[in-house]
């Protein structure tokens, strides 16, 4: 009987033992908290190329990180929208600032809006025309070659060519669109002569204004379509929800401090402000007559 309670008392403190290891160290945080040694991937749409994407949105993601020091954050670029959309809609990203089609389409996926980008008043598309291209009206396109960043761009290319569709260009059969990957080569793309026209928005041409002034005197912003909301902050349903407001929180405040305003004016942008899914429905109109008008989105397909 000795024997057996002895062997009892052993077997209880390895059983403590192995309770005991397997708690794990540090601090712990509730279900609404950030996992601890987690890296949460903030992913920007390919409003950039990379190198110029890294400058502008770094600080808001060194922000994030000293302010946020239970959680670790990092920002993520894409080469192209095609590689950013299989992110999106594979569910590889934590959080996200998708264009506002993307934005719609990523409530399908899982993800959930908690922020927008201020200033719609600036989310219009533009075109671009060198200053002697000779190009008065919109017809005048016609036969010729015209530049976007990429098929789901929303703002610098479906907005242009609806704009291009109610004006008396079927862009199927009087035009040749490229998709050239990028704002900035698209604003390239016209500076060298390789097409007529080229599609952007706002943003990406104030910056190419200041970065290299000498080569946009030579164009001119022909056209702008009317605004639409502006881009989306969308988070993973499956964060940790106090850490997803957090940064909801931490991105609509960025204004309210000199180090916010600094960093918001590289974007060029006011604010950030909060703002939930129903906020993405305004755009669902324009896509339904963009996907039956113009031209077919493959996202609206399925």
């Amino acid at each position: 009987m000795k024997n057996l309670l002895v062997g009892l008392v052993a077997l209880a403190l390895v059983a403590c033992g192995q309770n005991e290891e397997s708690k794990p160290a540090g601090p712990q945080f509730s279900a609404g908290g950030p996992q601890v040694g987690k890296e949460y991937v903030f992913a920007i749409h390919p409003l950039h190329n990379p190198v110029r994407l890294f400058e502008i949105y770094g600080p808001i993601i060194d922000y994030l990180n000293r302010n946020i020091p239970d959680a670790r954050f990092r920002l993520e670029a894409s080469r192209n929208y095609e590689e950013f959309d299989k992110k999106l809609y594979g569910r590889e990203l934590d959080f996200a600032l998708p264009n506002p089609y993307q934005t719609l389409n990523s409530l399908k996926h899982g993800y959930y809006v908690i922020a927008k980008m201020g200033d719609d008043y600036k989310f219009t598309g533009i075109l671009l025309v060198r200053r002697d291209s000779g190009i008065k009206e919109v017809t005048d396109l016609k036969g010729k070659k015209v530049s976007y960043p990429a098929r789901t761009a929303l703002a610098a290319t479906m907005m242009p060519q609806y704009f291009l569709h109610t004006h008396g260009v079927d862009i199927n059969r009087d035009i040749e669109n490229l998709y050239v990957g990028s704002q900035e080569s698209s604003i390239m793309n016209v500076y060298l002569g390789n097409v007529a026209a080229g599609a952007t928005w706002p943003l990406p041409w104030e910056a190419f204004q200041k970065e290299h002034p000498d080569m946009a005197r030579d164009l001119e912003l022909k056209w702008e379509t009317e605004p639409l909301i502006n881009n989306g902050v969308v988070a993973k349903d499956d964060v940790p929800p106090a850490l997803a407001q957090r940064v909801a929180q931490l991105l609509d405040t960025l204004h309210t401090t000199a180090e916010g305003r600094a960093i918001l004016a590289r974007m060029p942008l006011s604010r950030f402000e909060l703002a939930d899914d129903n906020r993405y429905r305004v755009i669902e109109d324009f896509l339904r007559t963009f996907n039956k008008e113009v031209r077919p989105l493959d996202e609206l397909q399925r």
